[in-house]
């Protein structure tokens, strides 16, 4: 029986991609405070294929990681963004216009893009922006890494919590910390749709 191992202490430069998305999982994981059994049956998959999992001793599908990332709440950069470390060259991935993978929130309506690769350090993605009212964020949105956004159509409110609203309209482009707490709100008639990079 594999089970958790509460004194790893491993930094991310030291850990392969599978290690990194395994730690992750169990770190959302104990931060619900469920137990293996419990995150499996909230995701639909097995005790054994969590833990498997958790401790990089088998590599997940795409829909598997997404089902476990959902079921433990992570937030959208997270639920596909793994570690750059890999030892394929060459890669390609590729999406066709309207089959990206949706994910519908309260406040966004995103098409994540070339969902195929799931060891890579950028997340592309198409997000219609349906927020009107940043009191419909519960609270700021934040995570590691880097993004950059550009507006398709539309136009929209970049709020963020150092700096004034940023009023941008169709064409405009921005580049941000993403660990700075953010959000965006629609302001034109139609709900603003904007081309976003993640960058972990």
């Amino acid at each position: 029986m594999v089970e958790d191992h509460p004194n790893d202490t491993s930094g991310p430069d030291e850990l392969g991609d599978g290690a990194v998305l395994g730690r992750s999982i169990r770190d959302a994981r104990r931060e619900k405070g469920w137990t293996l059994e419990e995150a499996g049956r909230a995701a639909g998959i097995g005790r054994s294929t969590l833990s498997k999992i958790e401790n990089n001793q088998t590599r997940p599908s795409f829909d598997i990681v997404r089902r476990l990332t959902q079921a433990l709440g992570m937030s959208t950069p997270q639920l596909f963004l793994q570690s750059g470390q890999t030892g394929i060259s060459g890669r390609r991935d590729f999406t066709a216009k309207g089959e990206g993978e949706i994910k519908n929130t309260p406040t966004y309506l995103h098409e994540l893009l070339c969902t195929e690769l799931t060891s890579k350090r950028m997340l592309p993605y198409i997000a219609t922006i349906k927020a009107r009212d940043i009191s419909e964020y519960d609270t700021w949105i934040r995570h590691s890494g880097e993004e950059f956004m550009y507006v398709i159509s539309g136009e929209l409110t970049f709020v963020s919590e150092h700096y004034r609203p940023l009023p941008m309209k169709a064409g405009d482009s921005l580049y941000y910390d993403s660990s700075m707490g953010h959000g965006c709100i629609s302001t034109s008639k139609e709900d603003a749709q904007v081309l976003w990079v993640s960058l972990e």
